[in-house]
């Protein structure tokens, strides 16, 4: 980096951050431990939680980001990737970090790695972590980016470690079964700390895992449980020190209601006072974008959901098929995903399909989404999701529902043609 690195735009850092290691991601812990350890990051005053999983990190954490600050404690949320703008990786208290924040981590962490490589997402994390030592947030909630073992989010000895759901998905990376997925992942667990696991039905490798470190497992469905009755849920969990613990007259929340059950079992480990209506208050209020985010415009709900995997197209196709009126599927997705699987799961449930080209080095085209259509299954290729919306706003000149998924980039692409900004 040259002397005037220090006067860079946060623009202007992210450009250059992506050319300082030759691949997009290289996993393993050592270099980015190695400038960790160089820039003495402290965060012995913060109760930190990680949240690892296939599906459910963001809402998860969402749900933990608004009940804790509706407690009264100050937060600082690493999560990613980002839809709009950078700065939304990094948020204290509920608010994105400022530029000038951000850019003074970059530089610190320029400065201290010397000549060792980092990844645009290794610079990233240290950069919230360097932001979190500085702050002193009460609670710290990082989200890995992939996997979990050898993420960079790992070189942080969590308080207490979280798996919401193992599916298969980055399987170049992390393997090709549930089990070794599953045993990834759980490397965010650490020795004699609390685990906390989400999925329903888990690979045996998380409890294994668990066993291995004499982490205390609170497994869903065994720790903890919940009842949905009418517009309201009921929770049932485990304290820390094996005690049954329930809440009730929970209001329904705007994201899936297993990653809320698993979000009430981490408070309940993290050893951190919240009151019940400050539980109720910030299941209610929790929200995230791109996931199931409603926008009505001109009498059409447009809905937006990332559902890049199989197990996300399940979950959405569920909300899809209790939705009335007509339904429209705006689908771009990235090459390396299962996009046969997804189609198969979401195209039964809609009226009609549009797929769209995604324009980035990764991007699928429509064509090749459209292949995995039946035979004579009506549908259209559009070039971006802006065509695509254009298109269907010629096609149907009446109210119902516009789904755009299939990748955080779809969503992305769809938040600027709404002229919508975080």
């Amino acid at each position: 980096m040259n002397q005037t690195a220090k006067n860079f735009t946060l623009s202007e850092w992210l450009t250059w951050m992506e050319t300082c290691h030759s691949s997009e991601i290289e996993l393993g812990l050592e270099r980015v431990s190695t400038v960790a350890d160089l820039l003495s990051l402290d965060l012995s005053s913060s109760k930190v939680i990680t949240v690892a999983g296939t599906n459910g990190k963001g809402s998860t954490v969402s749900y933990l980001d608004t009940i804790y600050r509706q407690a009264g404690y100050s937060v600082g949320c690493f999560t990613s990737p980002h839809f709009t703008h950078y700065n939304e990786r990094v948020k204290i208290n509920g608010v994105n970090s400022a530029d000038e924040l951000l850019c003074a981590a970059f530089a610190r962490i320029d400065q201290a790695r010397g000549q060792i490589p980092l990844t645009y997402f290794e610079f990233g994390t240290l950069a919230a972590l360097v932001i979190f030592s500085d702050l002193k947030p009460d609670v710290v909630l990082l989200e890995v980016g992939l996997g979990g073992r050898l993420d960079a989010v790992n070189i942080i000895d969590a308080d207490l470690s979280v798996v919401t759901t193992v599916a298969l998905d980055h399987m170049d990376w992390l393997g090709d079964n549930r089990d070794v997925i599953g045993r990834e992942k759980a490397g965010v667990f650490r020795a004699d700390k609390p685990a906390i696991c989400g999925d329903l039905n888990p690979p045996e490798s998380i409890a294994a895992v668990a066993h291995e470190l004499n982490a205390t497992l609170f497994q869903a469905g065994n720790a903890f449980s919940y009842l949905q009755k009418g517009d309201t849920w009921s929770w049932c969990g485990t304290s820390l020190n094996g005690d049954k613990v329930r809440i009730d007259n929970i209001p329904l929340p705007q994201l899936p209601l297993q990653n809320a059950a698993t979000a009430l079992q981490v408070i309940q480990c993290a050893g951190l006072d919240v009151a019940d209506t400050f539980i109720r208050s910030g299941i209610a209020a929790a929200t995230l974008t791109g996931r199931m985010q409603l926008i009505e415009k001109e009498g059409t709900r447009y809905w937006l959901d990332v559902a890049h995997n199989p197990e996300a197209a399940a979950l959405l196709s569920q909300k899809i098929t209790a939705m009335e009126g007509d339904v429209t599927l705006v689908l771009g997705m990235l090459a390396d995903k299962d996009c046969g699987q997804v189609i198969e799961l979401l195209a039964p449930t809609v009226d009609h399909v549009y797929f769209v080209d995604l324009n980035i080095p990764r991007g699928q085209k429509a064509s090749v989404l459209a292949s995995y259509l039946p035979q004579g299954r009506s549908m259209k290729q559009c070039a971006s999701v802006s065509d695509a919306l254009n298109t269907f706003k010629n096609d149907h000149n009446r109210s119902g529902n516009v789904i755009i998924a299939g990748s955080f980039f779809t969503v992305s692409d769809a938040l600027a043609a709404f002229g919508k900004e975080e």
